[in-house]
């Protein structure tokens, strides 16, 4: 009996284990993206063993897709060649990494997932155990199939109250992360709870998890329930896990009776302040995209508000829908084309501005507001530009403004 990641170890090794234990456990998936896969790939290989499993692998061009350097492109091609080697077909170029593993279905309740990347907590919004590893540590898993690590205690996020529009999951993870700050749960599985999270669609969910890592945590995860069975089956053979008689390290209580529109300041994602305290900053480039807030949900958010509206001349706007799958989806309801008329460019999926290598960068002096998880000096160009992050609602109504608005006075 444990936590809902001892439930799903405990599930998987077919034995009790509690935090602090150290396992050996079997990876349903491992996955690798164009920055990270070399470099794992390189570990693999100087191992000199077969690949486990070729079907348990998983390479995404997202990062820098398509190529915009010939290093970049280098590192394709070397990528290209390891699959075509051994025989790994599940090579995917029509999204973000942490989308795709959810569409097509990598990540499932009950499993246990290894990713290249530091936000591969995003999918234990399904129940599943996801934490990022170095790339050395998945080469070791392209060998073995399997990993080491020790079981994580247990931070309880209890959120209740009403999450009325334009409060969204992201104000409710940066709210949480200005309180802990960025070191709060180091090495802890961040388990999401509460009446709140209980009505919250899985796009919200994952975004939510997705945070986690941004406040140390070695996993986020979310109970399994009709939603999200909906959206995913479990692993075969695997037990649903749910936590029982739990014991966790802390609970964090989050009433959202007062919660404001939130915004984390450069130069820390931890540097949360109410919307209030920056509202009126002039901004010169918006970005709505990235791992945390690049679903169909947050399209229709953005949709939403430029209807009928056009973007700021003095604030330029990207929007780069997170997979194929989004944006094919937002075009058809006609989503896209409201996001090109107010003037904004939209994008091909992938990673876009967030990482600075690609769709355009951020010039010294320059503010930023960004949907996405990180904005220390020099995520997005420059390390003299500053970065804003906040929710798709803020970022679209700030498009409009040309400065930090508050969306609630643009309903």
């Amino acid at each position: 009996m444990g936590t809902l990641v001892e439930e799903i170890i405990s599930n998987r090794l077919g034995r009790q284990v509690v935090a602090g234990d150290t396992v050996v456990a079997p990876v349903d998936c491992a996955f690798a993206h164009d920055v990270t896969a070399p470099l794992a790939i390189e570990a693999f290989e100087r191992m000199g063993t077969p690949l486990h499993d070729p079907g348990r692998v998983v390479l995404v061009f997202d990062h820098v897709m398509p190529a915009a350097t010939v290093a970049a492109a280098e590192l394709h091609v070397r990528i290209r060649r390891f699959a075509a080697d051994h025989a790994v077909r599940n090579l995917f170029a029509e999204g973000i990494c942490h989308i795709i593993m959810v569409e097509r279905g990598y990540a499932r309740p009950g499993g246990i997932v290894v990713g290249a990347d530091s936000h591969s907590t995003t999918y234990g919004a399904l129940g599943c155990f996801s934490t990022g590893m170095g790339s050395t540590d998945v080469g070791v898993i392209l060998a073995t199939g399997r990993t080491w690590f020790r079981v994580p205690e247990t931070l309880r996020v209890e959120v209740t109250g009403e999450l009325a529009a334009p409060l969204t999951a992201k104000d409710v993870a940066l709210h949480v992360l200005g309180r802990i700050g960025g070191d709060g749960a180091d090495y802890m599985a961040v388990e999401w709870g509460g009446e709140t999270v209980e009505r919250m669609s899985l796009d919200q969910r994952l975004t939510l998890a997705n945070l986690s890592a941004d406040m140390g945590g070695k996993a986020g995860l979310c109970e399994v329930d009709d939603t999200t069975l909906a959206g995913s089956s479990p692993v075969e053979g695997v037990p649903i896990p749910h936590p029982r008689s739990p014991h966790y390290a802390d609970v964090l209580h989050v009433d959202l009776s007062s919660l404001q529109p939130q915004v984390a300041m450069p130069p820390a994602a931890d540097n949360v302040h109410d919307i209030g305290d920056v509202e009126g900053t002039p901004i010169d480039e918006v970005y709505i995209g990235s791992c945390t807030n690049g679903r169909l949900e947050d399209m229709e958010v953005v949709a939403g508000y430029l209807a009928g509206r056009t973007v700021h001349p003095n604030t330029r706007t990207v929007v780069v829908p997170a997979s194929r799958r989004i944006y094919t989806e937002a075009l058809r309801r006609g989503w896209i084309e409201t996001i090109i008329e107010a003037g904004a460019l939209v994008m091909n999926p992938g990673c876009g501005p967030c990482l600075g290598r690609q769709h355009g960068v951020v010039a010294a002096g320059e503010r930023v507001v960004s949907t996405s998880n990180r904005n220390y000096p020099g995520r997005m160009g420059s390390p003299d530009a500053e970065i804003y992050l906040t929710s798709p609602a803020v970022a679209a109504a700030t498009a409009v403004a040309g400065r930090i608005t508050d969306p609630r006075r643009h309903n």
